[in-house]
């Protein structure tokens, strides 16, 4: 699977779980659990509830994700 593989959508964290993972809600209803990308992780990015993030998914397992932007 190469990097354009990925199912790239918008959410809202509903959730912080221990681990630095999320639940997020997605603009469909369905929540997916989420974890930061290296880059937010290496730039001390700080997400919380209420935050609307962009992720990307895998097209073989649609309940797991990573969150790759954080707005406001």
């Amino acid at each position: 699977m190469s990097k354009d593989d990925v199912i790239k959508t918008e959410g809202v964290v509903v959730e912080a779980m221990p681990g630095a993972s999320f639940k997020v809600k997605l603009a469909n209803g369905h929540i997916v659990t989420a974890y930061i990308s290296g880059k937010l992780w290496q730039n001390m990015i700080r997400v919380y509830e209420g935050d609307t993030v962009k992720l990307e998914m895998s097209p073989y397992d649609l309940t797991k994700g990573r969150i790759v932007w954080r707005s406001k």
